[in-house]
């Protein structure tokens, strides 16, 4: 079941796609290479949220990185397994996007969707290799 892999490489790309909003937020208040991060406050407000997009993909990343793997390496091969994988990579952009735009709601829904999809993953492996 190679979508797992592929989910893998797509989800590390997602974590990079907030740092571009980040990037552009920095070079529009005048970019301090000499204190890259003591410019968060100095940032909009959208700066800082695609800042913490940024920073909770790489959290959302290493668990779902796992699950997949784990459902790579037990061969799981179930039409629920590749929904989940997809629905996480979905969820993560639309996760990101979301708290970029500040509608907390839609975020947090997001955030559960991702949830689910790599606990799916999990229980998934586990029943396969039982």
């Amino acid at each position: 079941m190679t979508i797992f892999l592929y989910s893998i490489a797509a989800a590390a790309v997602l974590i990079y796609l907030p740092f571009l909003v980040v990037g552009y937020a920095r070079m529009r208040v005048g970019y301090d290479q000499s204190a890259p991060r003591a410019m968060f406050d100095k940032l909009p407000p959208y700066g800082q949220r695609a800042t913490w997009a940024h920073q909770n993909s790489f959290e959302g990343f290493m668990i779902f990185a796992a699950a997949a793997l784990m459902a790579y390496v037990t061969n799981v091969n179930s039409p629920i397994a590749v929904v989940a994988a997809i629905a996480f990579v979905a969820a993560r952009l639309l996760y990101s996007i979301f708290y970029i735009l500040n509608i907390p709601l839609l975020r947090s829904l997001m955030f559960a969707v991702g949830s689910l999809s790599w606990g799916t993953l999990f229980a998934l492996s586990i029943i396969q290799v039982s």
